[in-house]
């Protein structure tokens, strides 16, 4: 909470700032196809010429991403840690912490059962199942189960019941998370483990690991300077339930995956999302996960990059944790949910206003640093919220609106031709992901018609209809409500199997 007048009306400036900068471009573009046709088209025909280099650049990132992952799985990162560590091996811990919700015992058992067939020895590990206080039936009924039949395996299981409806908090993953690791953190002290030999990672209820994921975690946590100044990164692919979901989830689950691919190669720009691994030590530092917003996953990762003065980075790990796409009872509710996963994700934009004022309040760290991260959320936002509009709506509205002054010109007669040409270069670069995601699909399950597998070639003809409503549009809506002062909470995404 702003103690200060003046900070809270620069912070609800600030909120006001991202939505201002989308709304004004569309309206601005809109304007200009009426008054000033010529000016829009010639910046649409450079916009184009820039979509096209990136999507280069990020085909390119992606790809080299790609590589890393499958050289990843095939390297014994268990025995590089026994390596590194030799007798003090038994000194490391791994904590998960699994926040569930209104899960299936089904759900949460997939996501322990993957635990239980990793490499890693699993007496290293302790499990927290993280419960709702407004679930606690269900959740006290999958805790037992979990108990009876893995907690044998681990070196402890817990679980916690976070109470509904503490002060200052919004109900949802990140005050669940910090009402749990508050709990084990007394557990730590009564065994005397120091914080910064155990490495947390928090995971959604449906997080499927890796088998390898824990001991190359452990490795990439070793070999830094300072592992406390670190976040783990692992890349997060949408397979749990690939092969039942309808082609909209699909297809907006896999832009998700390759984007975050395509970040591990831009380590200056990655940020934590979703599930990911960080120090015990550094969550102490900062008093854990903030309680009171929605985007616990990335605003832990500016919590420690301010607490520690700019000296901290998020570590990539080219290695996979598999969850489910988005599936409901019906198609309708399928994509209702959908778009609320999405509008969720979009609300990271509560994290720029965040990132401004700290910075500007912040003396100790570098300006380059600070307006890097600055940078990085106001483009993502603004990009978020125009670019697929800009590109499939904008090339069109000079001709359209521009009168018959413009339409007699050389450049309104040339001006779809030319955006034509370039979109259908820039959907070239579809090639590449599609081809890599054929690669990463699991084995098609014996119920499912081998006539699916085309399904899984023509979704990606659904590209420029998801980027639009479950991309701009979401982008929008969430900057719009925060522009209005229309705070969200946190929805939880159904997973149905």
């Amino acid at each position: 909470m702003l103690e200060s007048k003046k900070d809270r009306y620069l912070y609800r400036f600030l909120e006001i700032v991202p939505g201002a900068l989308s709304w004004l471009t569309l309206l601005t573009a809109f304007s200009l196809s009426f008054f000033r046709p010529v000016w829009l088209a010639i910046f649409i025909i450079i916009f184009d010429v820039y979509w096209l280099s990136k999507v280069v650049r990020l085909a390119v990132r992606l790809w080299v991403s790609f590589g890393h992952f499958k050289r990843h799985q095939q390297v014994n990162w268990l025995d590089r840690c026994c390596r590194i560590l030799g007798d003090n091996f038994t000194k490391y811990y791994h904590l998960i912490i699994l926040p569930t919700f209104r899960e299936s015992q089904e759900v949460v058992d997939g996501a322990v059962k993957s635990l239980t067939d990793s490499d890693y020895p699993l007496k290293q590990v302790i499990l927290v199942l993280a419960l709702e206080e407004k679930d606690q039936a269900n959740g006290l009924a999958i805790a037992r189960y979990i108990e009876s039949r893995y907690g044998h395996l681990f070196k402890k299981f817990l679980f916690t019941v976070h109470p509904h409806g503490l002060e200052g908090e919004i109900p949802g993953k990140g005050s669940n998370e910090a009402y749990a690791a508050r709990k084990i953190k007394i557990f730590f002290d009564a065994e005397k483990i120091p914080y910064e030999k155990v490495i947390t990672s928090t995971f959604d209820a449906d997080t499927c690991v890796h088998p390898k994921y824990l001991s190359c975690l452990a490795y990439h946590y070793l070999i830094q300077k300072n592992p406390a100044r670190r976040s783990y990164q692992p890349i997060p692919v949408f397979h749990n339930n690939v092969w039942q979901s309808p082609a909209v989830s699909r297809m907006v689950a896999a832009q998700t995956s390759f984007w975050m691919m395509m970040e591990q190669e831009r380590q200056s720009n990655l940020l934590t999302f979703s599930s990911h691994a960080m120090s015990f030590k550094a969550l102490v530092d900062i008093d854990f996960w903030q309680t009171n917003i929605v985007s616990e996953d990335s605003r832990i990762f500016y919590q420690c990059f301010f607490h520690y003065q700019g000296n901290y980075q998020v570590v990539p790990l080219y290695l996979p944790v598999s969850m489910d796409t988005v599936l409901n009872q019906s198609y309708f509710k399928t994509l209702v949910s959908q778009y609320k996963q999405q509008r969720r994700w979009a609300w990271g934009v509560e994290n720029a206003p965040y990132v401004i004022f700290r910075s500007i309040k912040d003396k100790t760290i570098s300006w380059r640093k600070k307006l890097h991260y600055i940078f990085y959320e106001i483009e993502g936002s603004y990009s978020w919220a125009t670019t697929s509009l800009i590109i499939l709506f904008l090339g069109w509205l000079p001709v359209v609106l521009g009168g018959q002054d413009f339409k007699a010109t050389i450049l309104a007669s040339k001006l779809p031709f030319t955006t034509q040409i370039l979109m259908t270069l820039s959907m070239v670069g579809l090639f590449v992901p599609l081809f890599i995601y054929l690669k990463l699909l699991p084995s098609r399950p014996t119920r499912i018609k081998k006539g699916r597998w085309l399904t899984m070639i023509l979704q990606w003809l659904l590209f420029p209809v998801t980027a639009i409503v479950f991309g701009s549009v979401v982008a929008l809506d969430a900057q719009t409500r925060l522009m209005l002062r229309k705070y969200m909470g946190f929805t939880v995404t159904p997973k149905i199997r």
